[in-house]
């Protein structure tokens, strides 16, 4: 499955190949944030090399030289800007330093009893403030609501793991079980013992259906849809939608979800528009405030028109968080319904679709070839 958006990325000393030049200028023209970690730029008039997103002025592009990593570029003899402070940036990460340390060190307090926000901040080297505002910035989210995330994420894994709801949420850091069933339904989806081992006591309905662009499963529980898959064959659908949901009841019901199927199916083929709330397509999926927030700005972008991330980040008030409006899109299990094939990379290219970037080229191209009838 899709890391958690949430979740912090694992370290790596893996070096990234540099994009060609034409890319890395279009990424410092535009202070592209996740460009961050693929290359640094250096301004030969100034004498110092940059992150993408520095927000200092835009150098002349006959100064500017792109760089594989920091070290290259003070090779070169250039020294790190003090405004983006380059060598903050951990590439392997996505994150700056100073986000990733204060990551791992909420990670590794008493889940009872998290450190401060000041208190870490300060061991970073940071202000309340600034710390605040590299998290919106990074990981799309303030500190507060990244703990509160990180919570409930203990307190899944610990119910997959076989730990009574009762151990999982003390562990996780709750206080009483009353704060965990008030706030279920944006915890889990469903009530805790419902959830507990991947879905246990959960009843999940699905059929598949054929359409123009392979086969489509979708799944529903009594509360609405759960996911839409597309694909080549029922087999490897079932199977995926089985490993996201290992302890779920599931059973092909091909006659209860007529309606649920139309819903699905007019969307797919630009009958109807797409909607958050809409009556015939109900959703029970399991999200983020951040996550639906980039969702629903995802059902306001016309058929057949396409927004990057960094657009749709802009859109939703949140400008800087560009990578995390990419992680949401990942992490989409309403292929269609929430029309994530509609976002696309910094420069307009077809990445990172879940389903097979042919299929997004395909659904795109038809969609603009009935929105020009």
């Amino acid at each position: 499955m899709t890391q958690h958006p949430l979740a912090l990325p694992t370290l790596t000393l893996a070096t990234p190949a540099l994009p060609d030049p034409s890319t890395c200028w279009a990424a410092v023209q535009r202070r592209d944030r996740s460009h961050n970690g693929r290359f640094w730029f250096s301004v030969r008039s100034t004498g110092v090399y940059c992150l993408p997103s520095c927000a200092a002025r835009p150098p002349l592009r006959k100064n500017v030289a792109f760089h594989t990593s920091p070290e290259a570029a003070e090779a070169a003899g250039f020294r790190a800007c003090k405004r983006c402070k380059p060598r903050d940036w951990q590439a392997g990460a996505g994150l700056s330093r100073p986000v990733a340390r204060a990551c791992a060190l909420f990670d590794s307090s008493d889940a009872d009893t998290p450190p401060s926000l000041a208190e870490v901040a300060r061991k970073v080297g940071l202000s309340s403030g600034a710390l605040g505002k590299r998290f919106v910035a990074e990981l799309g989210v303030n500190p507060r609501d990244w703990l509160v995330a990180r919570k409930r994420q203990r307190f899944r894994k610990a119910l997959r793991g076989g730990e009574t709801v009762a151990e999982a949420l003390y562990g996780a850091g709750y206080g009483s079980p009353s704060r965990v069933y008030e706030s279920s339904d944006k915890a889990l989806g469903m009530t805790p013992a419902t959830y507990a081992k991947g879905g246990a006591g959960a009843d999940i309905d699905y059929t598949t259906v054929d359409s123009d662009y392979g086969r489509v499963l979708v799944a529903a529980t009594r509360k609405g849809i759960a996911a839409v898959f597309l694909g080549d064959n029922d087999r490897a659908l079932e199977k995926t939608l089985r490993n996201d949901f290992p302890a779920a009841r599931i059973a092909r019901n091909d006659g209860s979800l007529g309606a649920r199927v139309k819903g699905v199916l007019a969307r797919l083929y630009g009958r109807k528009p797409t909607a958050l709330d809409a009556a015939d397509v109900p959703f029970d999926i399991i999200g983020t405030a951040f996550q639906w927030k980039v969702w629903k700005a995802l059902t306001e972008i016309p058929a057949g028109q396409t927004r990057t991330y960094g657009e749709i980040a802009r859109g939703i008030g949140e400008p800087k968080a560009a990578r995390a409006v990419g992680r949401a899109c990942a992490t989409n299990q309403a292929a269609i319904v929430i029309p994530c094939h509609r976002a696309v990379g910094a420069n307009g290219t077809l990445t990172g679709y879940r389903w097979g970037v042919p299929r997004k080229e395909r659904l795109l191209a038809e969609e603009r070839r009935r929105s020009s009838t």
